[in-house]
């Protein structure tokens, strides 16, 4: 696949790392930590094909991808029992096809309310950050 320039989720580079960490990959997807975790347990579900939207790929692809991020949702909801898992596709700024994953729990942040996309309020150490990822690749990497 062709490396598209200025792309976080394609490059993997310091883009990325300036809000993620990659856990793994999935057949049309590559899941993403999400570092700031006020929502503990969210990730990124990124497509591996550098497209726009949804209705850029082939039916085939779509397919595929949406069992990914179904195949991460239920992941979550067994790893971490949230009440609701929000799904956000945004593509304002960052041209590529991915899913935010957003686990909410009635007793913690933002319940009842629209996730905030980067709230800046909650990171963990390293070792934190490796337990999860632990967790979503026990579950992810079957």
């Amino acid at each position: 696949m062709k490396e598209i320039m200025n792309c976080s989720y394609c490059d993997e580079g310091e883009l990325l790392a300036a809000f993620g960490i990659k856990i793994c990959e999935l057949p049309m997807s590559k899941v993403i930590l999400f570092k700031e975790q006020s929502h503990k347990g969210r990730v990124i579900v990124a497509c591996k094909k550098h497209v726009d939207d949804i209705t850029c790929l082939s039916k085939e692809d779509r397919i595929q991808f949406m069992e990914d991020v179904n195949r991460v949702a239920e992941a979550m909801h067994e790893l971490f029992h949230p009440e609701k898992i929000n799904f956000g596709a945004y593509g304002d700024t960052m041209h590529h096809l991915h899913f935010h994953l957003v686990p909410k729990y009635k007793e913690g942040f933002e319940w009842g309310g629209v996730f905030q996309m980067n709230p800046k309020l909650l990171f963990l150490k390293d070792e934190e950050y490796e337990e999860l990822i632990a967790l979503y690749r026990s579950k992810l990497e079957r």
